[in-house]
């Protein structure tokens, strides 16, 4: 199990290793996300899906207007993004159309190559979406215009690209929900394994960051200042309760001598030490984790991860840490 499972990274691991998982996450990016991952379906089924839906007769019935989409998108550009994004949001039950939906999240926006255009969209960044005031500034500053980009083209190729060999199938579960709940939502198996990375303390910008891919799964076509379930907004005693929840919950469904890893930080704006809160949590839970190692896992500048996706100042990073407990019954 992850209980905080992002972008699905774990699970797709366990898939390659053919054991069965399950992945838990309140945002429904990382979700939709982590079910592309796991979706047992090949290129050609994909191509299919997106070229039936784009030749299907009819045009979008909302396409989002204003002078962001007419710099962000070439016209029909996003016409064919929102004839898809309507299609898959009244059908997205089989694993070819929540494989394109992950194929559309991730090519939704991105930087313009001198090549072959891998992304939609006008000049953006790749892991988060500029809000709209500062997008068109930066375009009307640089002369950017949004090119034609053809869609069906982009999909195959990454298609292609992303499920060209398929892994063998395991039995999987991906679950839209706040992880403090898991101890009520009725699991019929028992974990061995918890693998996962909490969101660190001060983490506030999912939604905001991923206001154009929630936007694509149906959310406002504008920035939403959410934070939803998301444990990271809560002050640090708030957090760490938050977090001593997961962990209790997590205990009532693991076998005894289960082990749990969990990599932890802290972005560099929040004063504070990543292996205390993460300790004081684990007490805090009162469910026999014991912690049998902690090891360094460097920094966030020694490979992709959280507080390079989502913290963009420039700050000397926190030292990350995995820790392993075990469950003692």
């Amino acid at each position: 199990m992850d209980p905080f499972c992002g972008r699905g990274t774990t699970n797709f691991a366990a898939r390659l290793l053919g054991l069965p998982t399950v992945a838990v996450d309140c945002n429904p990016v990382a979700v939709a996300i982590t079910e592309a991952k796991m979706a047992e379906t090949g290129p050609d089924q994909i191509i299919e899906e997106c070229r039936a839906i784009l030749s299907a007769g009819g045009s979008p019935r909302d396409v989002p207007q204003g002078e962001f989409w007419e710099l962000a998108y070439h016209p029909q550009t996003l016409q064919d993004i929102c004839k898809i994004r309507e299609a898959l949001l009244n059908n997205c039950q089989t694993p070819a159309r929540k494989a394109l939906r992950g194929i559309m999240l991730g090519a939704l926006h991105g930087p313009r190559n001198k090549g072959v255009l891998s992304y939609f969209s006008n000049q953006m960044p790749r892991t988060y979406a500029t809000k709209p005031k500062s997008a068109v500034r930066y375009w009307k500053k640089q002369n950017l215009k949004p090119p034609y980009v053809n869609l069906a083209d982009v999909v195959s190729r990454r298609a292609r690209r992303a499920y060209g060999i398929i892994p063998p199938a395991v039995e999987n579960d991906v679950i839209l929900e706040d992880s403090r709940n898991l101890a009520r939502y009725g699991f019929s198996q028992r974990f061995d394994w918890v693998v996962t990375s909490p969101p660190y303390p001060g983490m506030r910008s999912y939604y905001p960051d991923q206001w154009l891919r929630n936007w694509i799964l149906g959310g406002k076509d504008d920035v939403e200042y959410l934070a939803g379930q998301q444990i990271g907004r809560f002050t640090r005693e708030e957090f760490t309760n938050g977090l001593a929840e997961v962990w209790q919950g997590i205990s009532t469904l693991c076998r005894p001598n289960a082990k749990m890893v969990v990599r932890f930080g802290a972005l560099p704006s929040v004063k504070c030490e990543p292996l205390d809160i993460l300790c004081e949590s684990l007490k805090r839970a009162h469910s026999n984790w014991k912690i049998v190692s902690i090891e360094s896992a460097g920094t966030a500048q020694d490979g992709r991860r959280q507080v390079n996706q989502f913290n963009s100042e420039a700050r000397q990073p926190i030292e990350e840490i995995d820790v392993v407990a075990m469950f003692l019954e």
